[in-house]
């Protein structure tokens, strides 16, 4: 089947190779290694989509407008809207990549955890110049089991990096719309209202969800959170300097 013989295979392989890298075969060692290489890797576009999410926020005010003067003709509205786009560089399909980018982990996860189960490893779909590991060590750090659910701590530290993540962005995308035209009343109250909820729900939502799933899911939450909050912060002094 080309889904497991080009994705799953490829990276299973990665996975188990790290875990045979890491100093006693540790899994959460090699997750996070793991997704450091993806971020790298996809790091071009998720700086494309911060900037495209702020020219977005400053153009705001405008597509407001060409959608009300244009409401009833959508040929010439959506010419418009391009046009805009075209004007301001912005490339509103380019958050695509860095929205995907983190489902193939997801995947390897689901397939070396819940399938696999480790600390199986399952030789018939490694390469010859892969080899598993002497130890597949699933306590990280030797006191967080990986495959045990309902760990509170983990839970409300996921949250608060959660919370983290969509206060920055927040804060972004309000100081790229300070020069924007102001929005109507009614849109500008169902931005605030939107706001509030991913800055609030969301993390209650996370909590539960890494509550209820094995330590390994809350651990790659968890660092793709803290990576999310450095790689703001990066981009965020990128663009105080006009790089």
């Amino acid at each position: 089947m080309w889904f497991t013989t080009y994705l799953i295979q490829p990276l299973y392989n990665l996975f188990v190779f790290l875990i045979g890298v890491m100093p006693g075969g540790d899994v959460g060692f090699a997750l996070i290694v793991m997704t450091l290489l993806v971020r790298i890797i996809f790091y071009p576009a998720y700086t494309s989509s911060i900037r495209t999410q702020m020219g977005m926020a400053a153009v705001q005010g405008e597509l407001d407008e060409i959608n009300e003067t244009y409401k009833d003709d959508p040929t010439e509205k959506a010419k418009r809207i391009m046009a805009l786009y075209k004007e301001r560089n912005i490339r509103p399909f380019s958050s695509f990549i860095a929205i995907l980018a983190p489902i193939p982990i997801f995947i390897a996860l689901y397939y070396s955890i819940a399938r696999e189960g480790l600390p199986h490893i399952d030789t018939n779909l490694l390469y010859s110049f892969v080899h598993a590991p002497a130890t597949v060590n699933v306590m990280f750090l030797g006191f967080l089991n990986l495959l045990a659910a309902h760990n509170i701590v983990l839970s409300l530290v996921v949250a608060f990096l959660q919370y983290l993540v969509v206060r920055l962005s927040i804060t972004r995308t309000k100081k790229a719309g300070t020069t924007a035209k102001p929005l109507a009343a009614d849109k500008a109250q169902a931005q605030a209202m939107q706001q509030n909820l991913m800055l609030y729900a969301l993390p209650v939502l996370y909590v539960f969800i890494v509550y209820s799933l094995p330590a390994v899911a809350g651990l790659y939450f968890g660092v793709t959170n803290l990576i999310s909050v450095g790689q703001e912060l990066l981009i965020k002094r990128q663009i105080a300097r006009g790089a």
